[in-house]
Formats: C-alpha cells, sequence, structure tokens
C-alpha cells in the first residue's frame, strides 16, 4: 500500500475541494492517505511519503501563494527528485501560466511527475472533481 500525502493552499476553497476529490481518489485506489494544508507541511515530512500531491491556486500574476505556499513548497524542493508527484489548483483568471512554471519547477527538481496536472476555473464542476479523483489515483498507484 502506498503512504500518500495531499498538500494545498485554499483562499477561497476551490482548492480544497479539489485537494479532498484528490483524497477520495487516492483511497479509492488503495493507498493510505493523509490531508495538509501548506502551514501543517515541509521538508522534513517528504521521506514519510510513497509521494506528495500539492495544490495551489493561481495567485495574482499567475504564481503560486506567496505567504504560506510557495515558502512551503520551496522548503520542500529538495527532497523532489525522485519523488512522485502530482500537481493541482484553481485559477479565476490567466490561461494556466503558473501550473505550467510549477510543472518546469518540479521538472528541474527531478520530480517523477506522474500524471498531468488537473487545473480548475473557480469552483471545480463535476468534471473537474472526476479530473482529481482520477489525478489521486494515478499519485496513489504510479
Amino acid at each position: 500500500m502506498s503512504k500518500v500525502a495531499v498538500v494545498y493552499w485554499s483562499g477561497t476553497g476551490n482548492t480544497e475541494a479539489m485537494a479532498n476529490a484528490v483524497v477520495e481518489g487516492a483511497k479509492a485506489a488503495g493507498a493510505e492517505v493523509e490531508l495538509f494544508t501548506a502551514s501543517e507541511f515541509n521538508a522534513s515530512k517528504m521521506d514519510e511519503f510513497d509521494a506528495v500531491a500539492f495544490g495551489c491556486p493561481s495567485m495574482g500574476a499567475e504564481e503560486l501563494e506567496e505567504s504560506e505556499f510557495a515558502p512551503m513548497f520551496e522548503d520542500c524542493e529538495s527532497k523532489l527528485s525522485g519523488k512522485k508527484i502530482a500537481l493541482f489548483g484553481s485559477y479565476g483568471w490567466g490561461d494556466g501560466e503558473w501550473m505550467r512554471t510549477w510543472e518546469e519547477t518540479c521538472n528541474s527538481d527531478g520530480a517523477n511527475l506522474v500524471c498531468d496536472y488537473v487545473i480548475c476555473n473557480n469552483e471545480p464542476d463535476e468534471e473537474g472533481l472526476e479530473s482529481c479523483k482520477e489525478l489521486g489515483n494515478k499519485v496513489a498507484t504510479a
């Protein structure tokens, strides 16, 4: 059984809803799953998990949330090499540039991105939530 961390930051609840769907998908695949907010997670926890799904909405000029999520993620970057990772998040404007940039960062850090990222415009609809469940399944079974 794989052990998966789902780590997210959410300002409006949209990315939190996505995180809960990721948890649901990973559990359905048989994984042991722990859900964390960004303030509850750091690099010292990375080695406890086989895989980590990170979720953060687009903020400002299409960037990760700066006060809690970005510092936590930067702390974790040294542990990404070879780690199974999945990315998800919501946005209200733009075209997903923040997610493409984030994916490039993970690739540069040597992460094993186990599936395509999932992004949802504003509140995730049924299709978006299903995509999050699939992401959870993939990160659990990779």
